[in-house]
């Protein structure tokens, strides 16, 4: 089983903030799939899905961006999930607005929600999909710019990320992880 796992806050005050991508990416694929999340346990809901390509699990951690981990690793272990059948979507300052990026491994970068991701898991290999929220503006915090929601001119721009990185999701289905990152990463 693959596990494709959305990062995030919930509750109404955190919907369509920028911290809460990675669960508008999960919203998608669940609308395009039509498989709501109904199923909870480890401080989490998700879908099992049955696809042509295999069974995938659709996966909104409820702990708080900054406890990720506490669900993730405990769900991986209850369903036998291996390192390489996870991808973990979530929002990076770091990266232009609505840009994406793949990578295989590579350190939190100061993602509290990779933080606790890597503690629970032991290790820093594992897929990750990283859509661009930009740094905030001069003077503003950063927790106050990643809980603030999209501007007007960003909103296009991350529409068009949410539907990328679901493309992507469903083509990882049948692919393995570095033809994904080939393809997506130009």
């Amino acid at each position: 089983m693959k596990m494709i796992i959305g990062l995030g806050n919930p509750g109404k005050p955190y919907e369509e903030t920028r911290h809460n991508i990675g669960f508008q990416v999960i919203d998608r694929l669940a609308s395009d799939w039509n498989a709501p999340l109904t199923q909870s346990k480890f401080k989490g809901m998700y879908a099992v899905v049955h696809r042509p390509e295999g069974k995938v699990m659709l996966v909104k951690p409820l702990t708080y961006m900054n406890l990720s981990g506490e669900c993730i690793g405990p769900l991986m272990d209850y369903y036998n999930v291996d390192l390489e059948d996870i991808v973990v979507i979530y929002d990076d300052l770091d990266l232009p607005t609505g840009q994406l990026r793949l990578r295989q491994k590579g350190s939190a970068g100061g993602h509290n929600g990779i933080k606790s991701l890597i503690q629970h898991l032991g290790t820093q290999q594992f897929n990750r999909m990283r859509i661009g929220i930009s740094r905030p503006p001069q003077g503003m915090k950063v927790p106050d710019y990643v809980l603030a929601k999209f501007g007007g001119e960003e909103q296009p721009l991350m529409q068009e990320a949410v539907v990328k990185s679901a493309d992507a999701c469903n083509y990882w289905l049948s692919k393995p992880f570095n033809e994904v990152m080939n393809e997506y990463n130009k």
